[in-house]
């Protein structure tokens, strides 16, 4: 990167509460917060997966007024609420930033409910009943230009749509428009709602861990009885900063971003996982380059595994074959506890890059031979001089991101 691109502050709205506190706690204890969702809709089947990572219904009132708020679709309000806690922490103005602060979001479903509303709507009483507020919060971008408006970010505005792979890619997406020269700093994050049709949809995809022969339902990264994952919503905002304009601003970053990159698995399937190990392998090693840094000065990784079946071996033999089938650096699966989608990687990502402590594997018992990879299991961590957070996608997907402390 030809600027020094730096993380100065983060906000959360997650199942575990308000803020990165909350998350970084659960991930210490290893204490995942998955509820029963509602199954009373209809789109589940009789023997599907009952859990869920949900926010609820947090009091939001402290960071957006209700009478503003009851104009957004709940992803917006989330992504809103995030975005200005992310502002306050990087000392920075809530409103009012300008027009070089751009907004760049990843969200793997859009605003689900609403687009459910309008659908229903129209298939019941016809096109003319189409609520013209319902229609312009029903797409991807929604709340992205939300955050522009409440936040007075003039700047680029992006939204992507990359599955798992979505938060990496904005990490990269924010951090190219500040290297490039076009702004000083981007709100960088994620945001997914769950409603009962996006969990029954990925539930009849068999996407979902299931409870099966005796052990309940629950995400279990690289483990050998591993059958899916936990989905979860939520948001999480980071600010990313131009580093000299916040050592001016005499602001002590969380992180230092110092590459991005991606590459592409053309074995998948437009809805799985590939197999193609070598050009991702070579796709991480080229990041590692770019950061100047080799798979030897690596501390530890952050992994997007999330107990999906061939998601994790594809990542685990990845890893291996990156590593040139030597030790591996400890592999941190925070998806144990925070379930796919709504943040949770990027969170735990600055989390473990301030030195934060991460507790063992939730749901890891039993070591896959076939993967030839054991998760973290506890105990202190190295000092994150190089921190790999890697993200595969199905579809084909793979983003990494190098970070280190700043």
């Amino acid at each position: 990167m030809n600027r020094g691109v730096v993380i100065t502050g983060g906000g959360a709205v997650t199942p575990f509460g308000l803020g990165l506190e909350p998350v970084a706690e659960a991930l210490r204890t290893s204490s995942p917060r998955f509820v029963e969702v509602d199954r009373g809709t209809g789109y589940h089947g009789s023997c599907g997966a009952r859990l869920a990572g949900l926010v609820g219904a947090p009091d939001l009132s402290s960071w957006l007024p209700v009478a503003v708020g009851r104009r957004m679709s709940p992803p917006s309000r989330l992504a809103v609420t995030a975005a200005r806690m992310a502002l306050r922490s990087a000392g920075l103005p809530e409103e009012r930033t300008d027009q070089e602060t751009a907004v760049v979001l990843a969200t793997a479903f859009g605003p689900a409910s609403f687009s459910e509303r309008l659908y229903r709507s129209v298939v019941k009483d016809g096109p003319e009943s189409a609520s013209p507020f319902l229609f312009a919060e029903c797409v991807a971008n929604a709340p992205a230009a939300q955050v522009a408006i409440t936040c007075g970010a003039a700047g680029p505005n992006i939204t992507t749509v990359q599955r798992e792979a979505g938060a990496l890619v904005a990490l990269g997406r924010g951090a190219a428009e500040i290297t490039s020269g076009r702004v000083v700093r981007a709100l960088v994050g994620v945001v997914d709602e769950l409603p009962p049709v996006a969990h029954g949809v990925l539930d009849r995809f068999r996407a979902l861990a299931r409870e099966r022969a005796g052990l309940p339902e629950a995400p279990r990264p690289f483990d050998r009885r591993r059958n899916g994952f936990v989905a979860s919503e939520g948001a999480t905002v980071l600010v990313l900063e131009e580093e000299r304009a916040a050592r001016d601003r005499g602001v002590r970053p969380l992180a230092r971003l110092r590459a991005v990159g991606t590459a592409f698995d053309a074995s998948a399937s437009r809805v799985g996982w590939g197999t193609g190990v070598e050009p991702l392998r070579r796709g991480l090693l080229r990041v590692l380059d770019r950061a100047d840094r080799g798979p030897r000065d690596v501390s530890f990784v952050v992994s997007g595994a999330s107990g999906s079946v061939a998601g994790d071996r594809l990542e685990a033999k990845l890893l291996c074959a990156a590593f040139g089938g030597g030790p591996l650096p400890p592999v941190l699966a925070p998806k144990s506890v925070t379930g796919e989608y709504g943040g949770g990687l990027l969170a735990s990502l600055t989390i473990a890059c301030e030195s934060r402590p991460f507790g063992p594997t939730a749901g890891f018992r039993e070591a896959d031979p076939d993967l030839g990879l054991t998760p973290h299991m506890g105990g202190p961590l190295p000092s994150p001089r190089a921190v790999v957070a890697s993200s595969l996608a199905a579809g084909g997907a793979a983003v990494w991101a190098v970070l280190e402390a700043p």
